[in-house]
């Protein structure tokens, strides 16, 4: 059975303000460093002052690029931003767990100060992974939590408490 075979779960959609916000704040950053460059003489002129005279501005342009990118990409899996298929759960376009060795499902604060669901898995490793900042969510932790440890229970993982609301 292929990844499209298989019918998805949403576990847990993001809210689109804050996604809005942080896109918003990547072209004001690139417009406020697009600003800053020197803009005098033709094409060729503009390249070198950028790559020889002004090379900060130039990486902070492709660092505010590729952020606004990832931006994008978590506001295009914004409707299924956690799910999970019985046997896997996703997380945005790309990560992915075995729900078989996910044991929890916890809120914790980071060094930022900003509360974030994190997965406990049991891979030999005392890390926790992030699946999603609180300030993004659209709903509440306890429904994301329990919606996941639901899935576990029935992958045959971690045996935990589960209400369903």
């Amino acid at each position: 059975m292929t990844g499209g075979d298989r019918n998805m779960v949403v576990v847990a959609r993001l809210r689109a303000a804050p996604l809005v916000a942080w896109q918003f704040g990547c072209a004001l950053l690139l417009g406020v460093l697009a600003a800053r460059l020197d803009w005098h003489g033709g094409l060729a002129e503009m390249l070198r002052t950028m790559v020889f005279v002004q090379p900060l501005v130039g990486l902070g342009i492709v660092a505010v690029l590729t952020l606004w990118a990832y931006w994008i990409g978590v506001w295009r899996r914004r409707g299924d931003y956690l799910r999970h298929d019985g046997v896997t759960l996703y997380r945005g376009g790309s990560t992915r767990w075995p729900l078989a060795l996910v044991r929890n499902v916890v809120v914790t604060r980071g060094e930022t100060g900003l509360h974030a669901l994190r997965l406990v898995v049991d891979d030999d490793s005392e890390v926790t992974r992030e699946l999603v900042k609180l300030y993004l969510l659209d709903g509440p932790p306890e429904v994301v939590r329990d919606g996941v440890m639901f899935a576990v229970a029935r992958a045959g993982g971690g045996l935990g408490v589960v209400t369903v609301h």
